[in-house]
This record gives structure tokens, C-alpha cells and sequence, in this order.
């Protein structure tokens, strides 16, 4: 199965780093975030990656040029204004089967493997990995203006949220009308109301780079050789 990901945004968020290079080369450790994304990938013996470019795309371009690797890696301009949707849709004629579909942005110790057994067990268009996200802040009990219970930094957030590693059918470009359409609004939300969404729950590390913060994060736990992706 081949792997798909998304790694034309413009990263606004991190524009301390994105004024010069795309967001999926930011070196987490010893290495770009992206290679930290193929690697989840390749450890369950799927080798074969294509790369929707967008803004900056050169600059990964010249990056997997000069990369020794025995993986297949297929880097292809999706524009640089295409949004999610899009650059799926975009890539149409690349994927005749299932696929694998993630950002590049994001790592996880998600078991590959078992997350294509359970899309494959539903027979359904699509399976989201679902994530509780990591908690920024502290938490708040409230009654009225009275603060009952007050935790410093929970571990985890309380609810679900989309984490990335998708399991798609080759259908699910039925449900993306073009350049402009974001992935996780009209085809998720349609997708969901027919019952063709399904949910790979994963109660293990996860963690997107959105912001300065979490690059730090990241960061310390390869220095430290605490990343659970790693192991």
C-alpha cells in the first residue's frame, strides 16, 4: 500500500521556522519531522511514499534528491494555494486502491499494522485515527464564578479529535470536489452522516507540531531518548 502525505501548507503558526523552509522539514532531533513520519510507516514494512508538495516544495524536493534510502518517494506539486482536499484529489490517478493518508506534521506510536486490520475489518470508505489530545493549560471546575477543582496540566484532554493516519478507499475522491475543498469539512462531515467514517481509537503518544512549544517538546524527548515513535 502506498502512503500519502500532505505536506504543502504554509504553516503560519511556526513562522519562525516556515519564513524559510515548509513546514515538514523542521528537524525534530537529528532529522526533519517528515522523515520522523516515513519511518512510523516503513517500521510496519510500507515503503512506498508519495508527497503532496505545495508551498516551499523545493525545498523538500532538494532534501529527498540527495536522501539514500531504499523507500520509494514520489514528490508531486500540488500547488501551493491547493487546500487539503485538493491536493488529495489532485493525486486521483496515483491511487487505483487503498491507501494511507496522514499529515506532515504530526507522530505517533500507532500500530500501523493494526489500525489497516480494523479498516479492513469495517469495510467502510475511511478510518480517522481518533487522538485525545495532549492538555495545554490547567484544568477548571466551575460552579457559577467558584473554582471547585483545579488540575495542573492533565495529561490528556477529555474528548476525541481527528490525530491523522487515515486508511482510505480509492472512493473517497468521490467526495472532494477540487482545489478549494478543506478535507475536514464538507467530505469528512458527509462521510460521517452516511456512516462511511469510522474511528481507529489510539490511547498512546500522539503529538502535532502547531506551535514553537511543541517542537520543543518533541525535541527534548529524542534528546532524552524518550520518543515513543522511536522505539
Amino acid at each position: 500500500m502506498k502512503v500519502l502525505i500532505l505536506a504543502g501548507g504554509f504553516g503560519t503558526r511556526l513562522s519562525e521556522y516556515t519564513d524559510s523552509i515548509p513546514k515538514p522539514m523542521i528537524p525534530i532531533g537529528n532529522k526533519p519531522i517528515i522523515e520522523h513520519i516515513i519511518s512510523i510507516y516503513s517500521k510496519y514494512g510500507f515503503n512506498e511514499f508519495i508527497i503532496a508538495l505545495g508551498y516551499k516544495g523545493d525545498v523538500i524536493k532538494n532534501h529527498f534528491n540527495n536522501f539514500k534510502s531504499k523507500l520509494k518517494i514520489e514528490l508531486i506539486d500540488t500547488g501551493s494555494e491547493t487546500l487539503t482536499g485538493g491536493r488529495i484529489k489532485r493525486l486521483k490517478d496515483h491511487f487505483k486502491e487503498p491507501f494511507f493518508l496522514t499529515y506532515g506534521d504530526g507522530v505517533s506510536d500507532i500500530d500501523i499494522g493494526k489500525l489497516l486490520k480494523f479498516h479492513k475489518s469495517h469495510k467502510k470508505t475511511l478510518t480517522v485515527t481518533a487522538v485525545r489530545p495532549p492538555a495545554r493549560f490547567g484544568y477548571l471546575s466551575l460552579e457559577h464564578d467558584t473554582v471547585t477543582k483545579f488540575s495542573e496540566k492533565v495529561d490528556r484532554g477529555e474528548n476525541w479529535i481527528n490525530g491523522g493516519f487515515f486508511v482510505a478507499e480509492s472512493k473517497i475522491f468521490d467526495f472532494i470536489d477540487g482545489d478549494n475543498t478543506i478535507f475536514e469539512k464538507e467530505p469528512l462531515e458527509k462521510l460521517a452522516s452516511m456512516g462511511e467514517l469510522k474511528a481507529f481509537k489510539h490511547e498512546g503518544f500522539w503529538q502535532c507540531m502547531d506551535h514553537k512549544i511543541d517542537k520543543i517538546k518533541l525535541d527534548e524527548l529524542c534528546l532524552k531518548n524518550k520518543a515513543p515513535w522511536l522505539k
